[in-house]
């Protein structure tokens, strides 16, 4: 049995689940999520709990158990409490901002960014004065919400995929919150500590 696939799914007060024969819809206080079942793998409904079976041992159906739970609980997570990302943008000169349905990139290029901005989700940018920057020195932040952990997940990638952070000198760029950039020291700096 699967470790993560054995253990049952609650669902909170207010949260539907809805089980056809090869889909689940989940609907909460947020929105409504699909998820369409592979073949083999089963969600039974029981005490307010949703649990996910799988028709036989084999490697694709134990590999297929653990996800479609973790998948299922992501989509009750979802409806309920949302997902969030946060990008910080480091870089003199480099700012985000929102523009109608785009998000204005100015990160060192001749030209802006305009990446258009799903409709499922919401996206907020703001400047961070200089006295807030910190050690980083961060210019900017994006803050992405929405109820599906795999769109607001592939959007963050999009939006720091335009400038990675550098691993030389400044570690300029954008990146996750959190995220730890090592900094190399570059030609120069290797010469010297030889």
């Amino acid at each position: 049995m699967s470790r993560i696939g054995k253990i049952p799914i609650r669902l909170p007060e207010g949260v539907k689940a809805v089980i056809q024969k090869d889909k689940i819809t989940v609907s909460g206080k947020n929105g409504e999520l699909n998820y369409a079942l592979n073949p083999g793998i089963k969600v039974e409904e029981n005490d307010g709990s949703l649990v996910v079976t799988r028709k036989d041992d084999s490697k694709q159906q134990k590999s297929l158990h653990g996800l479609t739970r973790s998948l299922i609980n992501n989509m009750v997570i979802g409806v309920t409490e949302g997902f969030s990302k946060e990008l910080q943008i480091i870089g003199t000169g480099y700012s985000a901002e929102v523009v109608g349905p785009w998000l204005k990139l100015n990160v060192g290029f001749s030209h802006e960014i305009y990446i258009e901005i799903p409709e499922n989700l919401k996206v907020e940018a703001k400047i961070i004065p200089r006295r807030e920057q910190g050690a980083l020195g961060v210019q900017s932040t994006v803050n992405i919400f929405g109820i599906s952990k795999e769109d607001v997940g592939k959007f963050a990638a999009e939006i720091r995929k335009c400038r990675p952070p550098l691993n030389y000198a400044t570690g300029k760029g954008i990146r996750y919150k959190g995220e730890y950039v090592r900094i190399k020291p570059g030609k120069a700096g290797a010469a010297a500590q030889v």
